[in-house]
Order: structure tokens, then sequence, then C-alpha cells
């Protein structure tokens, strides 16, 4: 048993120094908590656009707190490498993140999903973000149930995640 998690450990060092390394853009997902204090927004807004300033493209979802944040530090950096994945429809999303998310180019919804209640869709939909991202970086709380299982499946498809806890 402790050798199979010394293979996975060596596997995920190998990765992370891959990913350090690695010159060329990637698909960076970003994603976390609705609820977070102001400070914390600027910080993901400024992070989002070194991200994307330094040629990543950035990939999250709609929603407001870490996720309005990462769209509008890429938005300011370059919108052409930014897709915004939508849970449900655009209708469906608070007013706050609608007028951001309509400047939005690459804006992908998922109105099959509007029967779901938003947890369910949510789910969906961070995985579909985490199925085309080569590395996540993840903002939650340790209770943030959706986010925290998000990243547990990414690891599973052996993506880099990067975890930073509110909490």
């Amino acid at each position: 048993m402790s050798q199979s998690i010394e293979v996975k450990e060596i596997d995920t060092l190998a990765q992370e120094l891959a990913a350090i390394q690695q010159t060329s853009s990637k698909r960076i997902a970003l994603l976390g908590s609705r609820h977070l204090p102001l400070a914390h927004q600027k910080i993901i807004e400024t992070m989002s656009y070194a991200l994307v300033l330094g040629g990543n493209r950035l990939m999250t979802s709609g929603a407001t707190g870490t996720n309005l944040a990462a769209i509008r530090g890429a938005m300011n950096a370059d919108p052409n490498l930014l897709t915004v994945i939508l849970p449900q429809s655009l209708s469906r999303q608070p007013r706050e993140s609608r007028e951001v998310l309509e400047m939005v180019i690459h804006l992908v919804e998922n109105p099959e999903n509007d029967r779901l209640s938003l947890g369910e869709a949510s789910a969906l939909c961070n995985r579909e973000i985490t199925a085309r991202c080569q590395q996540l970086v993840c903002f939650a709380f340790h209770d943030s149930h959706t986010l925290l299982k998000t990243c547990e499946e990414a690891e599973e498809q052996r993506k880099i995640v990067t975890r930073f806890y509110f909490d």
C-alpha cells in the first residue's frame, strides 16, 4: 500500500515539475467560492490577469465571488483567452454576473441544466471545465463540498490541482 502511495506522490511531483518548467501556454481552470471578501476578490482578479497576460487560456464558471473576479482579471488582460462555462443558461445567472458575462466572447451556456438544482448543475459544469483544462486552481472553504469534489475528480484525471483555503 505505501509503495503505491509513494508512486502516486512521485507522479504528482513529476507533473508539478513539468508544469513549472513548461514555458508554453496552458489551459488553466480557476474555480472557487461565491462568498469571499473584496480583498480576496482583488487578489484573484490580479492572479487571473497575470495568468492571461502570460499567454495562458483561463476557464471558469459564471458565479459571483471567485469566478467573477477571475473573469474581470482575464477580461482586462485579453478577453480572447477567457472561456466561461455556465452551469445553466445566462438568464439563470445572478444579475450582477450577467452584466459582465454578456461581454465574454467565449461563453458556453448549459440551458439543458436549467431544470436541475444549482448544486447539481454546478457539479456538471465543474466536470466540463476540468475536462478541458490542464491545471485547476481552486479557492474554497474546507466545507465547500462541490468544489472539493471537483478537485478530487481533477486529481483522478491526473491534472495539477492547487487549492487555496479561505478558512
